[in-house]
C-alpha cells in the first residue's frame, strides 16, 4: 500500500496534528501546530503541515513554510530566520517494524512528500534541519546534499550526586561552593523570555552580528503552547535580573534553545553553570532523559559546553537548489 500525503491547517486542523506530533518520538514543541502557526507570521512565509498514512495509521510528520520573494521560492523546515532549532520529518508507528519495512516506509513517505513540495511550491531552493531523524538516505537519493551538523546532548541518569560527578572539576566545584544565600534561579514570567531574548541581542550586536529573533514570537511562545514546553530559567540577584536560559521541553529531552549569554555583572558566582544544572537537575527530577546544548559547532562555545560531559550527537542540514542566488538564502544561512 503506497502512502497518502496529506496536508494540514494549523488552525483547523490543530488538534489532530498535535496528536501526530505527540505522538512522534522525534518530535519537539516547535513542531505543534501553535509554534508552527507562530513561525508563519513571524517570518512572514506559509505553513504546510504534511502527514503521510498508510491507509488510516499516520505515518510520518513534516512541516514545511514556503517562502517567495520575488521570482524566488523557497521550502523550508525550521522556517528562516525563526530561530527554531529542529524541525524536518519526524515518523510515528515505525518501532515495531523489522528493517526491510521500515526502510521502505520511510522512503515512501520522504519521496511522497519531496514530491508534494515539488509540485504545490516548485522551490528554487530548500533547507531542512532534522533532529532525532536518522534515515537521510532518500533525501540523497532525490538529489539533496546532506551535511552532517553536530550537537552535545547531556545523559541525564544516576542520582543527581552522580550527574554533578561526571562535570569538570571547575563546573563541579562553581556549584558546590556558591552561596545559595546570594542568589535565586527560578523559573520566570514571559516577562522574563524578553529579557532573556534581548541579552542575547545586546551581545550579538557588541560582537557585530545580526539577531533575526523577535521577541514577541518568543513571548508568544511562552504563552501559547502548553504549560512547561518553554521554560524561561532565570538567575536574581538582590532580585535583580542577570542572566537566564530559555529552555524548550519534550516528553524526554530539554533543549537549551537561548540564553546563556556571560552577564556584565560583577557578581562571585558562576551564573552560567548554576543555570545550566538546575535545568539539568531539575529535569533529571522530572524524569527527562537528556539535555540538548544544541549546538557543538563553534569552538569557543564548546569549550564550555564539553565540561558537562556531554555526548555528541549528529543531526543533519538537507538543501536542494541554487545555493548563493537570493539575499534570502544567503542571510538564512548566516543565521543558521
Amino acid at each position: 500500500m503506497s502512502i497518502e500525503i496529506r496536508t494540514l491547517d494549523p488552525r483547523t486542523d490543530a488538534d489532530e496534528w498535535n496528536r501526530y506530533v505527540e505522538r512522534s518520538d522525534g518530535s519537539n514543541p516547535f513542531f505543534r501546530a501553535e509554534a508552527l502557526r507562530l513561525q508563519a507570521e513571524d517570518t512572514d512565509t506559509t505553513p504546510h503541515l504534511l502527514a503521510g498514512f498508510k491507509g488510516q495509521e499516520p505515518v510520518g510528520i513534516f512541516p514545511v513554510f514556503r517562502y517567495a520573494k520575488g521570482p524566488i521560492t523557497g521550502a523550508f523546515s525550521p522556517a528562516p530566520y525563526s530561530w527554531a532549532s529542529y524541525l524536518g520529518p519526524s515518523l510515528l508507528n515505525i518501532d515495531k517494524l523489522k528493517q526491510r519495512k521500515a526502510d521502505r516506509r520511510i522512503k515512501r513517505f520522504l519521496e511522497g512528500s519531496l514530491e508534494w513540495i515539488d509540485e504545490e511550491i516548485s522551490p528554487l531552493y530548500s533547507k531542512f534541519v532534522t533532529a532525532e531523524f536518522d534515515d537521510v538516505r532518500p533525501f540523497v537519493w532525490n538529489g539533496y546534499d546532506v551535511k552532517p551538523g553536530h550537537t552535545y546532548v547531556v545523559d541525564l541518569d544516576g542520582t543527581e550526586e552522580e550527574l554533578l560527578k561526571r562535570f569538570s572539576s571547575d563546573a563541579r566545584s562553581n556549584v558546590r561552593n556558591a552561596d545559595e544565600d546570594s542568589y535565586v534561579i527560578e523559573e520566570g514570567t514571559n516577562d522574563d523570555v524578553e529579557r532573556i531574548v534581548e541579552q542575547v541581542r545586546q551581545r550579538y550586536e557588541n560582537q557585530g552580528q545580526s539577531f533575526q529573533l523577535n521577541s514577541d514570537f518568543a513571548r508568544s511562545l511562552h504563552e501559547e503552547l502548553p504549560d512547561g514546553a518553554l521554560r524561561p530559567y532565570v538567575c536574581r540577584v538582590d532580585g535583580d535580573f542577570l542572566g537566564g536560559i530559555l529552555v524548550i521541553e519534550s516528553d524526554r529531552t530539554r533543549y537549551r534553545w537561548q540564553g546563556g549569554v556571560k552577564p556584565d555583572a560583577d557578581v562571585d558566582i558562576a551564573i552560567n553553570d548554576l543555570l545550566d544544572w538546575h535545568v539539568m537537575r531539575d529535569g533529571l527530577r522530572d524524569g527527562i532523559e537528556e539535555y540538548d546544548l544544541v549546538g557543538a559547532g563553534v569552538p569557543s562555545i564548546n569549550r564550555y559546553k564539553a565540561k558537562f560531559n556531554p555526548r555528541l550527537e549528529t543531526h543533519y542540514e538537507i538543501t536542494s537548489g541554487a545555493f548563493g542566488i537570493d539575499l534570502l538564502v544567503d542571510q538564512y544561512q548566516k543565521h543558521r
